[in-house]
Formats: C-alpha cells, structure tokens, sequence
C-alpha cells in the first residue's frame, strides 16, 4: 500500500512538471510595465466656510422618530476652490466613518447598538466660476462620461462633481481659476427602533472632499 501511494504522488508530480514545461513553451518571455502620469504646473486648493464644521449641538432621543427618519437640520457651506491658474478639476468624497444606509448617495454617521446610526448628503447651489455662472456637472465613471446635477439634486456620493458646460454638444468639464459654490448639507437620524438610546449617543460623520485633476 505505501508503494502504490509513493508511485501515485510521484506520477502526480512527473504530470504537473510536464504540464509545467509544456506550458512555457508557449508563454511570454517578457512582460511590459507601462507607468503614467502628468505633472500639472498648477495646482488647486478647495475650502470650507465656518472650517467645515456643522455641529447639532445636544439632540434629545424623544425628538427622534422610531419607525422614520428623522431630519435634524440643514446646513449650508460656502465651498471655493482656488486655483493658480485655468485648470480642469474634479471633486471626490470620501466617507471616513462609512456605515452609510446609502452609500450611493449619503456619507455615514457610525453605529449604535449594532445599527446605522444615519447619515448626511450634499447638494451644490449657486455655483460661480470667474465671475459667470456655471453648471453643476457629475460623473458615475470616473470621468469618463458627464451629465448635468440638476440644481437642488443630491450630489451621490459615489460620484465625482465638477464644473462645466455642453458647448461641445456634450457636458464637460471647463478649465477654472476660481469657483465657488453653496454646499448644502442635511443630516438625517435613522428609525430609532432597536437602537439603545439611555446614554448619549455621539452624533459624528467624516468627509474629505478631494481634488482631482482631469
């Protein structure tokens, strides 16, 4: 019996060897690395009013809704991006704290007793660049392709947001110096059912908004 297991490990072997062998016949001998990039002479640098804080201060638990979501205010930001020269730029969230109910559309407020505690989107308003008003544009793929934020829309989360027009015949991104824009934010509280809510709670949601160059 240990004969015939030694012979059928060895016979395992010789085929996978062979296998081995026949196959680098055939493959590559050589692979290319290929690594881009574009040193931009300008750069750019986004802000916030009020140092992009919002704080609801103290919110009582019986003010929340059990069985609904329950808006617990609206806020808005002036949002400038400052550029040194014309430059194409695009905006990029990124959610630190995560645990979004919809990370498609909101960022996140963290957990309690296990849930989602909530969570808060943003909408753009009144946006101006170099003295003219300009269109709200948004990208699914990651700039690909662009369409219109149609004002008073929710800026997804999940997508990049720049600043344009379709003079092209399409929406596009157009080269800036200054922009600035209201960036309204709503904060929501999830349904408080099943949430342990006798001791405070902190409310907390984290955001880098981020600049990209097109």
């Amino acid at each position: 019996m240990e004969t015939f297991e030694m012979k059928t490990s060895l016979s395992l072997l010789s085929a996978a060897l062979l296998l081995t062998s026949a196959s680098s016949v055939f493959a590559a001998s050589s692979v290319d690395l290929t690594v881009k990039g574009l040193i931009t002479p300008s750069a750019c640098a986004p802000s916030l009013s009020s140092g992009g804080v919002i704080d609801h201060g103290k919110i009582a638990s019986k003010d929340l809704k059990p069985d609904n979501w329950t808006v617990i205010g609206n806020h808005t930001l002036q949002l400038a991006i400052t550029c040194e020269a014309p430059t194409l730029v695009a905006l990029k969230g990124i959610d630190n704290v995560g645990d979004s109910h919809d990370p498609m559309n909101r960022y996140g407020l963290g957990l309690v007793s296990g849930q989602k505690l909530g969570g808060y989107s943003l909408t753009f308003g009144n946006p101006i660049a170099d003295n003219a008003a300009i269109s709200v544009i948004e990208s699914s793929d990651n700039g690909l392709t662009w369409q219109e934020n149609i004002p008073g829309d929710t800026w997804p989360a999940a997508y990049l947001a720049s600043f344009g027009d379709r003079s092209t015949g399409s929406w596009a991104p157009t080269p800036v110096r200054l922009v600035t824009a209201d960036l309204k934010v709503q904060t929501l509280i999830a349904p408080t059912a099943g949430m342990d809510l006798t001791t405070e709670v902190p409310i907390y949601g984290s955001a880098t908004i981020e600049v990209k160059y097109l």
